[in-house]
């Protein structure tokens, strides 16, 4: 039977990247071979009313939620440290991830709803589409789950701990695994279905979140010169 610290190893030092590599490869694969799939698959045109909502709600506290991920545990220390300690940088994230995540978990639960109550959405969902919303919601539940939680490590420690980890992870630090030792069951499974979601992105109509991180190109992108047929009219005739 394996043992604790091969199983730890295993989940948190190899499982991550082999989620990564799988999310990268896959995805270029995909744009190369099936860039006509690269697509939300949205069904506003069966029922716009409450996917607007439900969309809006979900997208927005998603992104606070992400951003705050990148924010909080990638940030180099000397950014944070200056600011913030330990503990005023894990109740910050407590409060604006507890907010965030639940604005986030209404609006998909009302996408949930709406995909199986309504039978020509129903109908037009394949069975990976009903399966990644139950995930993101699952994913959600487990992130909520963790806010009441740190309450009870409010010291910091366990935040510095989680923040040690995922830096390990990105900067390929072999030993980071063994920081999951003694971190409680929820982070740990919160974690493990975070690095799922990437490892099934490509397969799914999550690789649009790609195009989502690609539209701020646009922000950089120069001007587009449209001409309607009443300017070209205008417009002196070459000999």
């Amino acid at each position: 039977m394996p043992s604790a610290a091969y199983v730890n190893t295993l989940f948190f030092g190899v499982y991550p990247y082999v989620c990564l590599v799988v999310l990268l490869i896959g995805s270029l694969i995909r744009f190369d071979r099936e860039p006509y799939t690269w697509k939300s698959d949205s069904s506003q045109m069966l029922r716009a009313g409450q996917l607007r909502l439900g969309s809006n709600l979900f997208h927005y506290g998603v992104i606070v939620v992400i951003l705050g991920h990148f924010a909080g545990f990638l940030a180099p220390d000397w950014a944070v440290d200056w600011a913030l300690t330990p503990v005023a940088h894990q109740f910050l994230a407590m409060v604006v991830g507890g907010i965030a995540g639940l604005v986030a978990i209404i609006g998909l639960t009302m996408l949930i709803v709406r995909r199986l109550g309504d039978p020509r959405i129903r109908l037009n969902s394949r069975n990976w589409d009903i399966a990644v919303v139950f995930m993101l919601w699952l994913q959600l539940a487990l992130g909520l789950l963790t806010v009441p939680l740190s309450a009870f490590h409010m010291d910091g420690a366990l935040f510095e701990t989680l923040t040690t980890y995922v830096k390990g992870v990105v900067t390929f630090n072999g030993g980071a695994a063994a920081l999951m030792a003694g971190v409680p069951l929820p982070y740990k499974l919160h974690i493990l279905l975070g690095f799922t979601i990437f490892l099934i992105s490509p397969f799914t109509r999550m690789i649009h979140i790609w195009s989502g991180a690609g539209a701020l190109a646009y922000l950089f992108r120069p001007y587009q010169i449209v001409r309607t047929p009443h300017t070209r009219a205008k417009e002196p005739i070459r000999p």
